[in-house]
């Protein structure tokens, strides 16, 4: 008997201890799913899809230009072909990438050579999307692969091929570094955890790490030597770097590097001899890389270890269902109740679906689970986009997961004069809400209003919100560039007035931060075409408004007439009578 236990204590010394060895993929249900999408057939290596915990944006396919649908995650099922579309790019859009920053703006680049920034509203698009935020123009050829910056805010990579790597600040609209380390078609590029190292790979077969702010090439090396795409994932701040690839035979397989030595992997092991482009994923809180390919219907998943043989495959989710592209939620949206550390959005080849895949951790207790949910990444920027450039490295600000609660950034807006992300507080709604008072005007003769309280009331609110009228539409740089709460006019409250206005009470109203009238013609003119269309746009809004007011107040007017005119008759009748 001793030794039957000794040859089992001998058997079971190989079997590793890992909480994350019983993960599990579930697909969704079919209610819960995404269905009449227009996928795109286009073969160009991208996800094709992109998601956070507000919404969920697929490249779809159309016969003339590029565009891509915006769907709210929770209207699952059937979607109407009516439903509108970010329509802007004249060429075929070839990649999406939502700021992390900002779940309400989305990223997106085409064949066109442009990268446009769109702001999508919280209750999604009831038709088409023209405007965009910001065009970025600087590539010659199309626009392959987006990525933003995981710490700084307001920093986007992009890749084209014209072999050119563009760092943009998108707050100003302008380039702050261009890389021109390449000299074949780029296929991938990541960010480390800090966003000071840039990782890539290359048609030439070459993995490289570049300083993204000077755009000198770290190190290089031999990647893998089949033809066919490769693709980099930086994992998080541990200083390695994993690739997908294929062998000289065609195989398909998965290396580990260590980016102080990028000559020779950690581990390179042959996965299978598809044909498919591989894509990696990476979850930094659990470790795990999720690896699926194109056309594949499973995903693999593997768990990172910090010794020799640095990487253990756990297991697969098998699929009878090729997938055309993947999105991923980030680790804020996952339904910890569920224990829940993962989870994909896979479009589907051969029909018009996109599916969630849940992958999950059996736990029997329904309780917050702390090892599967440490701290996670935050949607909050940890520098701004000029402290970067200057040459500042911070770590993501963190958050806890422990309230279960689909955490979300509150929606900012672009404004082109200031060229800056300001918060939104609904600017035009306070901005027209002195029209939106209802005036009761006094139709009687001068000499007999006296000097009654009301009637001053009246005209003073009348001449001021003509002059404030005037000045809305003299001065939209000013309204545009500062919420309510910063604007603090010099007016008396009207209950304060205690005599009617005359020509010289009747003055232009000048915010409390303008110390002249003169200062009102000093401030920002359009300087480029597409502020002076924001401008524009901006106006032909305060213009409606006003009209319909307009037409309120005439509709008003020929009321009170109606009305004086009735009060009128039985005095006209008693006069007669007498």
């Amino acid at each position: 008997m001793p030794t039957s236990t000794n040859n089992q204590a001998t058997s079971f010394r190989g079997v590793r201890t890992s909480k994350f060895r019983h993960v599990y993929g579930q697909a969704m249900r079919k209610e819960r799913c995404y269905e009449n999408v227009p996928i795109t057939r286009s073969a160009h290596d991208s996800n094709c899809c992109a998601v956070n915990p507000k919404f969920i944006a697929v490249v779809t396919e159309t016969a003339g230009g590029g565009s891509f649908v915006v769907i709210p995650l929770e209207k699952t099922g059937r979607l109407d072909f009516t439903t509108g579309r970010v329509v802007g790019h004249s060429g075929p859009v070839l990649d999406v990438k939502w700021n992390p920053f900002n779940d309400n703006v989305i990223a997106s680049c085409s064949e066109d050579a442009t990268i446009k920034i769109w702001y999508i509203p919280d209750n999604g698009l009831n038709a088409n999307l023209k405007d965009w935020l910001v065009d970025l123009h600087g590539h010659r050829r199309r626009v392959a692969y987006l990525e933003w910056h995981p710490t700084a805010e307001n920093i986007l990579a992009s890749a084209g091929l014209d072999h050119l790597i563009i760092i943009w600040n998108i707050s100003h609209g302008e380039a702050v570094t261009v890389i021109d380390s390449h000299h074949d078609v780029i296929y991938s590029m990541s960010f480390n955890r800090e966003g000071n190292l840039l990782a890539t790979t290359c048609k030439d077969k070459k993995l490289r790490i570049l300083d993204p702010r000077s755009g000198k090439t770290v190190s290089e090396g031999s990647c893998h030597v089949g033809s066919r795409a490769t693709k980099v994932l930086y994992l998080g701040d541990s200083g390695q770097l994993f690739t997908t690839g294929f062998s000289r035979n065609s195989n398909r397989e998965y290396a580990l590097w260590s980016q102080q030595n990028l000559n020779e992997p950690l581990r390179r092991e042959t996965i299978d001899s598809s044909s498919g482009v591989l894509f990696p994923f990476y979850d930094h809180d659990t470790r795990m890389i999720y690896v699926a390919g194109k056309g594949d219907g499973n995903i693999r998943f593997f768990e990172v270890v910090s010794e020799s043989p640095w990487i253990h495959y756990l297991g697969q989710f098998l699929s009878g269902f090729p997938q055309r592209g993947l999105g991923f939620m980030p680790k804020r949206g996952c339904d910890t109740s569920q224990c829940e550390v993962y989870r994909f959005y896979k479009l589907h080849i051969t029909r018009n679906v996109c599916e969630p895949i849940s992958m999950i951790v059996p736990r029997k207790s329904d309780s917050f689970q702390a090892d599967l949910y440490p701290d996670t990444v935050a949607p909050t920027p940890a520098m701004s986009a000029e402290e970067w450039i200057s040459g500042k490295n911070k770590p993501p600000v963190l958050l806890s997961m422990r309230s279960g609660l689909k955490v979300t950034y509150k929606p900012v807006r672009l404004e082109h004069v200031d060229k800056k992300l300001s918060l939104s507080e609904r600017n035009n709604e306070k901005k027209f809400a002195f029209i939106a008072q209802e005036n009761i005007v006094d139709y009687r003769p001068l000499e007999l209003r006296g000097n009654d309280l009301k009637a001053v009331k009246t005209t003073s609110n009348l001449g001021t919100k003509f002059l404030n009228s005037n000045n809305n539409l003299n001065t939209y740089n000013f309204w545009s560039t500062r919420s309510a709460s910063q604007i603090n006019l010099k007016t008396q409250p009207f209950s304060q007035k205690k005599e009617p206005l005359s020509p010289r009470t009747l003055k232009p109203l000048v915010p409390s931060f303008l110390s002249t009238e003169k200062d009102l013609h000093k401030m920002d003119t359009p300087k480029s075409e597409l502020e002076l269309r924001r401008a524009y746009m901006a106006q032909r809004e305060e213009l409606k408004v006003l009209k319909g007011h307009l037409i309120l107040k005439d509709k008003r007017i020929k009321e009170l007439e109606e009305e004086l005119r009735v009060t009128r008759d039985p005095l006209s009748r008693d006069s007669s009578e007498c």
